[in-house]
């Protein structure tokens, strides 16, 4: 059983506030019974309809990665007009379907989007320390102290990091690319940690999130997560693994 609303969004009827809308407005029934407050909730078996037209649950969650070019906001709106990773999801999941963290607008790579509340959920909360991996482009080759400086933890004005894989992996013209691995998820944290230690990033992208993998998946392309990838991100934050692997 779950929220009604939530039900409904994930059916594709439309975005969760719209959903609640319907409800509110008595155009919802469950089982035959006209339904007006949020709180209801419903599962696969019962009959649910909006305006009489019957609504059929979907039947599992949807997974989908993305590799975001830049200039795309990670968000479903923006009220600036500003082009958004939900423009690139196909058309008939983006009202099913949410960012699971944020990649900020100039930064490209690997983003997570799904309608399983659960998993985002643990995917981003920093007591599951999920690693988060990055390719960063720096101005400058940063020598092994500064290195050193981010592998330990470096203070930021939001409070101290935690310490950090980082490693240089390439140098010439004049910068630097950088593998950096963090298990927070603070606002441009990769990009404020490279300026702290004088070494501004010029290129940033994100090539992994725990054990999924951004892979060959070309720049602005979409596509479902396999099976075996869903069951691997499940088991990196403690949830079940599906017997049937699905």
């Amino acid at each position: 059983m779950e929220r009604l609303q939530k039900l409904l969004a994930r059916a594709g009827v439309g975005s969760r506030r719209a959903c609640e809308d319907l409800i509110r407005q008595g155009r919802v029934s469950v089982n035959g019974a006209t339904v007006t407050k949020l709180g209801a909730k419903a599962g696969p078996d019962d009959d649910i309809r909006v305006d009489g037209r019957r609504i059929d649950p979907p039947a599992g969650h949807v997974y989908l990665m993305l590799n975001k070019p830049p200039g795309y906001v990670t968000t479903r709106d923006d009220p600036r007009g500003r082009p958004t990773v939900m423009d690139l999801v196909p058309e008939g999941l983006r009202t099913r379907v949410f960012p699971v963290g944020r990649l900020d607008r100039h930064t490209t790579g690997l983003l997570l989007l799904t309608d399983d509340g659960e998993l985002a959920q643990r995917l981003t909360h920093p007591s599951h320390h999920v690693a988060k991996e990055y390719l960063a482009d720096v101005e400058g080759t940063p020598p092994e102290g500064k290195l050193r400086l981010l592998r330990s933890g470096i203070a930021l004005e939001d409070g101290p990091t935690q310490p950090a894989e980082a490693m240089l992996i390439a140098r010439g013209g004049g910068e630097s690319r950088l593998r950096v691995t963090i298990a927070e998820g603070r606002n441009r944290q990769v990009r404020r940690m490279c300026e702290a230690i004088g070494h501004p990033v010029r290129r940033l992208k994100r090539v992994a999130v725990g054990p999924l993998r951004l892979g060959e998946l070309s720049l602005g392309e979409v596509r479902p997560l396999t099976d075996g990838q869903v069951q691997a991100l499940r088991q990196a934050v403690g949830l079940p693994v599906d017997a049937d692997g699905s």
